[in-house]
């Protein structure tokens, strides 16, 4: 290589070096991060992470903090001065909480029954037959569940609390209002939709074989309903469960109306957390104590089952 042509590439090289340092830092990391998308997805990463961390675990560790401050202290410290587990025995001998929670327990439980019941039955009519109306039936579900269910509380409570005659037809036997029914009928009707939506996915993708096999030896389409696509089907049935049981159990709305405020009247959790605000004070220490034992439930219920709540959603969106 001649002197000329070195002398050449070495003032080139000295150009980009200036480029590189006349560079401002964001635009010398933009092209860095182009060059090594490695680092891009790293910092990504991180952020979304960051992100993710403050908007969840540190509302849970404020009503820690707020839970171990003294009663009536306004002023919460960042970190707590003392760990005192106090609060979480009074709020159970203060009120009836426990039954409180099983109340909402209850509610979660009976609702996700009923909800998988009925929409295994429709799924599988949705999914798997064909008749007339199938699609305006299905438009009519997707327009219920976009439905607002505060418009429907009005005439629920007159149907529950006074008899009155329903569609001109009936009336019901019983006054429902303040019991487990005016709160479990509602909130399947409206946790129906999603549930249908989710199974008759999953059960449209079972083969006809192996029910055609199952009918052959014998058994009813409902035999082969339970015996046959509900266990292949296992994700999308334990999707629609869980997420109908998490909605079930925080939903305030119906259960706190519905009800009355005594424990013995089936009143939900959040009746128990509020029950620690009176007239003239608010023990704010026992509000956030009650509120992180009432998430216990669904927290140990989102760990436990969140394999499958993310496999059941991303399969019921592939046709196999």
């Amino acid at each position: 290589m001649s002197i000329d042509a070195q002398t050449h590439e070495d003032a080139e090289t000295f150009d980009d070096r200036d480029d590189e340092e006349s560079k401002s830092p964001i635009k010398q990391w933009a092209d860095d991060w182009i060059r090594n998308p490695e680092k891009a997805y790293a910092v990504m990463l991180v952020f979304m992470g960051g992100v993710l961390l403050t908007t969840t675990l540190f509302p849970l560790y404020w009503l820690f903090a707020v839970a171990m401050a003294e009663p009536g202290q306004s002023n919460i410290p960042l970190i707590p001065n003392q760990i005192d587990l106090s609060a979480f025995i009074v709020i159970f001998q203060q009120v009836p909480f426990a039954r409180f929670m099983f109340n909402s327990l209850f509610y979660a439980t009976s609702v996700t029954v009923i909800v998988l019941l009925v929409a295994s039955l429709a799924g599988y009519a949705f999914g798997r037959l064909d008749f007339r109306g199938k699609m305006p039936l299905l438009f009519s579900l997707l327009v219920l569940s976009f439905f607002p269910p505060a418009t429907l509380f009005i005439p629920l409570f007159r149907a529950f609390n006074q008899q009155v005659p329903m569609l001109g037809v009936f009336t019901l036997p019983v006054e429902l209002y303040r019991t487990p029914g005016a709160v479990i009928a509602p909130i399947s009707a409206f946790a129906m939709p999603l549930a249908i939506f989710i199974l008759t996915t999953f059960y449209s993708q079972i083969p006809d074989g192996l029910e055609d096999a199952a009918r052959i030896e014998g058994t009813t389409r409902f035999g082969a309903l339970f015996r046959v696509i509900v266990p292949l089907s296992a994700p999308g049935v334990a999707t629609a469960g869980i997420l109908t049981f998490i909605t079930t159990y925080v939903e305030f709305f119906f259960s706190f109306l519905m009800t009355g405020d005594r424990a013995s009247d089936w009143a939900p959790i959040v009746n128990g957390v509020l029950a620690f605000q009176t007239r003239y004070t608010t023990r704010y220490d026992l509000q956030a104590a009650a509120s992180l034992v009432a998430i216990i439930p669904v927290a140990i219920l989102v760990v436990v089952a969140q394999e499958k709540i993310i496999s059941g959603l991303t399969q019921g969106a592939l046709k196999e």
